[in-house]
């Protein structure tokens, strides 16, 4: 196996591993953001609630 052949191997073996990487993160800023989807879809009801109640404050004085 010649010079060329090993830089060849190694250089394939670095592009594997940063596209390996690459799909790592897409997938973990995929859940993230699912996750921080779901969060915001059950914080809707009580942010509403704490607007009526502010609401409700100002037309109370």
């Amino acid at each position: 196996m010649g010079m060329k052949d090993q830089f060849q191997d190694k250089s394939q073996e670095w592009q594997d591993q940063a596209k390996k990487k690459m799909e790592e993160a897409k997938d973990e800023a995929s859940e993230r953001s699912s996750r921080r989807d779901e969060e915001s879809e059950r914080g809707a009801p009580r942010r509403q609630q704490e607007e009526q109640d502010r609401m409700d404050q100002d037309f109370d004085v």
